[in-house]
């Protein structure tokens, strides 16, 4: 539908940027923090930026920051480490870890910035993982154990909390991600997923049980599915594939109920996860207040192809290519593609959101959605990005289409508030407004410069969302 008049953005729409607790903070074994699964876990090719150093928040955070308030932020999201607040996952707590992200938090308040917490952002504990992981039974309660010191510490100054982020993707690509051992069977990976899915509602449970005025919800990846054609096959292949990537998770973390599609396809592939008496009650008595989503692209799919033909290779952008009996993954002739051959969707943006919202009437909470790409430094100290600027614009317009057909969104926070360490791409796949000079294996000074995109995004949230030029 075309609109002759837009609705404008919510005077309080929270203008946000996002990054994780491994990809800037460092400092990955400095004051008594534990390692994690990203820690001790090879992810990196050679010559291609650890998780280490990364940008050095941890010893900047302050500077960046101020930073942050300067470009105009109204919010922040970002992860708390798992590792720095309880070592091992499970056993004492660390006081200095405790104590960063109380600095953290102040800071923002202090510069009127809103904070969002992801609770979980892939950083499972080590010793965790050495016990088993997800797998076992075990894992939920120390994460239970761990929101209630996170609520504790932190309720009365954070109102707004994200669970997990990108389960999905760490049950569907992840090996690639650092998450998942190479040749785990997928029954393995669905009792994990079910024991994330429980963990998830008793801290959701918890959050409405210890803090009154908080707001807590799911941050998983959404993307909407596509037929390759109008053949009614390819749109029952489409329809399959976002019932075992999208609905499957928000269904059982916003309904409490798992998708009949997607339960199905678990029957199929043998990886019904062994569920203990109550553990439906637990999640049918959850209820978010929003939900949060990363969006990177769309996904267009074909049936699938004969039983026993080889599929063929995946690409970065489409996650996975296919699978036999579910679906075949094609290009989308419609759609440009990144530096690094991720298909650009902006309309399918909106589409996701209408999906979202008809499908689960709750508040939307953008929590990622940014352009990697090959920045340069200048000898100036600029950095030139018109690339992400169009990137975003075309983004944000479809956020204000959104609004317009009737959709609630609370806000918008770009991948990433300042340059990272991309899980595959090191250093060089940047996202950031903030520029830090870096390489992949040369620290040089770390220095922060502000991108033409840090000014353009200044004017956005400035203009709340009324000038995009």
């Amino acid at each position: 539908m075309r609109y002759k008049k837009l609705s404008p953005f919510p005077p309080h729409f929270l203008w946000s940027g996002s990054t994780s607790a491994y990809q800037v903070e460092g400092a990955w074994n400095d004051d008594g923090k534990g390692p994690s699964v990203i820690d001790v876990g090879n992810h990196t090719k050679p010559g291609i930026a650890d998780f280490t150093v990364c940008v050095d928040h941890y010893h900047r955070m302050e500077d960046d920051v101020a930073l942050f308030a300067e470009m105009g932020l109204t919010a922040y999201r970002f992860s708390i480490a798992w590792t720095r607040i309880i070592p091992d996952g499970d056993g004492e707590i660390n006081q200095a870890g405790i104590d960063f992200y109380h600095r953290l938090i102040d800071a923002l308040i202090a510069h009127h910035i809103e904070p969002i917490v992801t609770m979980y952002h892939f950083d499972l504990p080590a010793a965790l993982d050495a016990k088993g992981g997800w797998e076992n039974r075990a894992t939920v309660a120390a994460f239970e154990r761990y929101a209630r010191i996170l609520f504790s510490e932190y309720g009365n100054k954070v109102k707004y909390w994200l669970t997990i982020n990108e389960q999905n993707m760490m049950i569907l690509v992840g090996e690639a991600i650092g998450t998942v051992k190479p040749g785990s069977p997928k029954s393995a990976l669905y009792q994990a997923n079910h024991h994330m899915m429980l963990a998830q509602a008793k801290a959701m449970i918890l959050c409405h049980e210890m803090l009154l005025n908080a707001k807590i919800g799911p941050a998983p990846n959404i993307g909407l599915v596509y037929p390759a054609t109008s053949k009614p096959e390819d749109v029952l292949a489409a329809d399959d594939v976002n019932s075992i990537r999208n609905w499957f998770y928000v269904d059982a973390a916003a309904r409490g109920i798992y998708n009949s599609v997607a339960w199905r396809y678990l029957e199929e592939i043998g990886a019904v996860p062994s569920i203990e008496d109550g553990d439906m009650d637990i999640l049918a008595a959850a209820r978010p207040d929003f939900i949060a989503f990363n969006y990177y692209t769309s996904l267009t799919v074909a049936e699938p192809l004969p039983e026993g033909q080889p599929i063929p290779g995946s690409s970065d952008q489409q996650l996975f290519a296919g699978e036999e009996n579910v679906f075949l993954g094609k290009n989308n002739p419609y759609l440009p593609r990144t530096d690094f051959g991720w298909e650009m969707d902006p309309v399918g943006f909106r589409n996701t959101f209408r999906a979202l919202w008809d499908r689960y009437h709750l508040p939307l909470l953008v929590t990622e959605n940014g352009l990697g790409a090959y920045d340069s430094l200048e000898a100036d100290g600029a950095v030139h990005d018109p690339y992400r600027i169009n990137y975003l614009r075309d983004h944000i317009e479809q956020i204000q289409l959104a609004l317009t057909d009737g959709v609630e969104v609370l806000g918008y926070s770009p991948w990433s508030a300042i340059d990272l360490i991309s899980t595959h791409q090191g250093i060089s796949k940047r996202y950031g407004f903030i520029f830090v000079n870096r390489g992949e294996e040369d620290l040089r000074d770390l220095a922060r410069y502000k991108k033409d995109s840090f000014f353009w995004y200044q004017k956005v949230i400035h203009t709340n969302g009324a000038d995009l030029s």
